[in-house]
């Protein structure tokens, strides 16, 4: 029986999210990169959640840390905006 083709997304970070990357520790950066990558196969994983005020922002929770992303089903695309700690990725 032929499995069913997956929905593949392509994730791109914004400079703003490389940013946040780079100024974390590696266990951290490891765990949070690894959230992001499966957003290629799942973009609505369990426990994500719409934010309001945005009109296509989707947020993640890894630890105490938070990435904020777009969902372009149309084009296929999630494009990660941001990825702070929970205290100042609202701001």
């Amino acid at each position: 029986m032929p499995r069913p083709a997956l929905h593949v997304y392509v994730v791109l970070l914004e400079a703003s999210a490389e940013r946040d990357l780079a100024l974390l520790d590696a266990p951290v950066f490891g765990r949070i990169v690894q959230h992001i990558r499966g957003l290629r196969v799942d973009p609505r994983p369990v426990g994500c959640r719409k934010l309001y005020g945005g009109e296509s922002e989707w947020r993640i929770r890894v630890g105490d840390y938070r990435v904020v992303y777009e969902i372009d089903d149309r084009r296929r695309e999630v494009r990660v905006l941001r990825v702070r700690h929970r205290r100042e990725v609202y701001r």
